[in-house]
């Protein structure tokens, strides 16, 4: 069984999407514990996937790569846990703000996070804060992450945290930003909860939070 775990490990950080496909359907037809699978197999690849990005090893192209490889593998898997009643990391709610088109970014810290075992609620591109407000209200995210690609859109990070605030919200969900032109000082001027600069720091932030909570 190990063996399976591998190569669904060595198929993520190569970005080989058909080796994580069969070797996760053989390791649900052998019986493996789903929980086993998404942690060992696929959760541990896509944070050596991280680190290797921090140090240098990797860049963007081979983080999508190994991104969609592991989206590969979680589609056939999502049902299994959700069947053995697996809980994921925590659920967030994702989304490029008001006004910015701009979604290759979030869509890699989309795919990192669900990497990271959490649950994602894709909002798109031009999300209005009134969305936002809307998604915290029905869904009960523990994360909003926004994206900002251009120094024009970037206030309505901060739009959005007062519509949270107008509707008391803020203090039921962490707010995460990132993107080209945001900064850490941005993040603590608009009383955001964190700042990352990039899809493998988001994930750590977001197990952070979660476990602040």
């Amino acid at each position: 069984m190990e063996d399976i775990l591998h190569e669904i490990y060595n198929g993520i950080l190569n970005g080989e999407s058909k080796t994580v496909e069969a070797n996760v359907r053989i390791a649900l037809e052998n019986k493996m514990n789903p929980k086993e699978i998404l942690d060992q197999g696929m959760v541990s690849a896509m944070a050596e996937v991280g680190h290797r990005f921090e140090i240098g090893e990797f860049y963007v192209p081979e983080m999508l790569i190994s991104a969609r490889a592991m989206q590969v593998g979680m589609g056939i898997l999502k049902s299994h846990l959700k069947d053995a009643n697996i809980a994921p990391a925590g659920k967030v709610a994702i989304g490029t703000v008001k006004g910015d088109l701009h979604d290759i970014g979030k869509n890699l810290v989309s795919m990192m996070l669900e990497g990271g075992g959490f649950e994602i609620l894709d909002l798109g591109s031009d999300v209005m804060p009134e969305i936002i407000v809307s998604v915290v209200k029905e869904f009960s995210p523990d994360i909003v992450a926004l994206s900002a690609l251009l120094t024009t859109t970037m206030p309505n990070m901060k739009v959005t945290i007062e519509a949270l605030k107008a509707t008391n919200l803020r203090e039921k969900v962490k707010v995460i930003i990132g993107g080209a032109p945001v900064t850490e000082v941005y993040a603590q001027q608009i009383g955001a909860d964190g700042y990352a600069p990039d899809a493998s720091r988001a994930v750590k932030l977001a197990k952070d939070l979660i476990g602040k909570r």
